[in-house]
């Protein structure tokens, strides 16, 4: 199953949200919502189907965790979204520089500043 499909239903996608915190078992899920845990473990198949969930048996139960590199195409996806920037970013580089020296410059006493130009005058 395509991972965007599996993401589609709201409950799946609070599902991942809840595993993304750590690994949870049907009951624990299914205590958090107000669905029946044949419910949750249908929604949880979905997302095995697409790979974002697995299940480790530990004893009699079993343990879903989150696939986070099967949310790579989303996280793809999300990037083209992003706007592209206006300007190249190493120009405030030499902005920070100007401003610095600006910031340095008037922190010179102004006395300081007459006096050498008084000094360089005479």
């Amino acid at each position: 199953m395509d991972v965007f499909a599996a993401l589609a239903d709201p409950v799946r996608r609070d599902l991942v949200s809840r595993l993304a915190r750590g690994s949870a078992r049907v009951v624990d899920l299914a205590g958090e919502h107000a669905i029946s845990r044949p419910a949750i473990s249908r929604h949880l198949r979905v997302l095995g189907e697409a790979g974002l969930v697995t299940a480790d048996d530990i004893g009699r139960e079993r343990h879903y965790r989150l696939e986070r590199s099967r949310l790579r195409p989303v996280a793809d996806y999300l990037a083209t979204l992003a706007p592209a920037p206006r300007f190249d970013e190493s120009a405030l580089d030499g902005l920070e520089l100007e401003v610095r020296r600006t910031v340095r410059d008037h922190a010179t006493p102004h006395s300081d500043r007459n006096r050498t130009t008084t000094e360089e005058s005479a």
